[in-house]
């Protein structure tokens, strides 16, 4: 009996396979994510828990390329050049497609004619967090407030980008607090917490899910989240709002986009991938550890939210008086 059990679980354990490479003869060779912050950081972080998914169902290889700098414009610039066959994904943060053209007094692309949406991917809060150059009696941001003024010269904060929605936060909250906190920008939150636990910069503002592993060793301490409640991720961490800081409530989400001209049909069949592969038990958790909430949607659903939020900041990004280009 036993031996027959292991003849038929072995005839389909093949069958499967077999399956598999049958359905991946069908398929294109290869297909690409691209990223534009560092490996390690919330975006790359799903970028491939979404790639492990697409392998042998949306191509034969699914590769993630990082291409970081200038805030994310780089990988969107090789987006916006690739070829619309439909083999050709990026995941961007919000800020580079809804805030960045009310910064930006010319971007190497447009953020409607040149993109086609395809699925939401995330969505997350931000987290407001100190390192060892700041005290450890330093717990709320009403304390960070008063060794800021105490100490001017140290004032400052890292945020993963010039003209991003983390640095936007920090920005209301240095005017609300009556600070005047330096802005240091980096190529992605990773590099920026380095820096903080390095001791080179005070503070740094970026998604919660950035600090997550990071804080059991005691070098960083959050202060604050920036939802309208508290982070599941986080919880004993007090909100912006609770701490007397009422009009700093924001989230953010991660997308996907492919090139403008990608073919309805292959566009269908990329957010159809992506939606299936955000369902699945493991990348839900996967996410969840980085403090990200998996959120597919269509691709209407993706155009109609980018439209809300750029609509939103664009008087807020006036109020800042942020410009990138000065």
């Amino acid at each position: 009996m036993q031996r027959r059990h292991f003849v038929f679980s072995s005839v389909a354990a093949g069958l499967a396979l077999a399956g598999t490479a049958v359905r991946a003869q069908g398929l294109p060779d290869t297909a690409r994510i691209l990223a534009g912050f560092a490996p390690g950081g919330t975006v790359d972080v799903t970028a491939r828990r979404v790639d492990d998914k697409l392998r042998d169902v949306f191509a034969k290889s699914v590769v993630v390329e990082n291409r970081t700098g200038a805030g994310g414009q780089i990988a969107l610039s090789a987006l916006k050049t690739s070829a619309p066959d439909g083999l050709t994904l990026l995941v961007t943060p919000m800020s580079m497609l809804g805030i960045y053209p009310h910064t930006y007094k010319k971007l190497p692309y447009d953020p409607v004619a040149d993109f086609q949406p395809v699925s939401q991917a995330v969505r997350f809060d931000f987290g407001f967090a100190v390192g060892p150059m700041v005290p450890a009696s330093v717990k709320t941001l009403g304390e960070f407030a008063a060794w800021c003024k105490a100490n001017p010269g140290n004032a400052n904060f890292g945020s993963p980008a010039a003209g991003s929605v983390p640095h936007f936060v920090a920005e209301l909250f240095s005017r609300a607090a009556g600070l005047d906190l330096r802005h240091v920008p980096y190529r992605g939150t990773q590099p920026a917490i380095a820096d903080l636990i390095g001791g080179q910069i005070a503070s740094v503002s970026g998604p919660v899910g950035e600090f997550l592993q990071h804080l059991p060793g005691g070098k960083v301490r959050l202060l604050a989240t920036s939802g309208a409640t508290r982070s599941r991720f986080a919880p004993g961490v007090a909100t912006y709002a609770e701490q007397g800081f009422k009009d700093i409530v924001f989230d953010e989400w991660f997308g996907f986009f492919m090139p403008a001209k990608v073919p309805a049909e292959a566009l269908n069949r990329a957010a159809a991938a992506i939606r299936a592969a955000l369902a699945a038990p493991d990348v839900i958790e996967g996410l969840a550890q980085m403090g990200l909430e998996a959120r597919p949607s269509t691709p209407a659903e993706l155009a109609a939210l980018l439209k809300r939020d750029s609509e939103r900041w664009a008087p807020l990004i006036k109020t800042i008086g942020f410009s990138a280009d000065s």
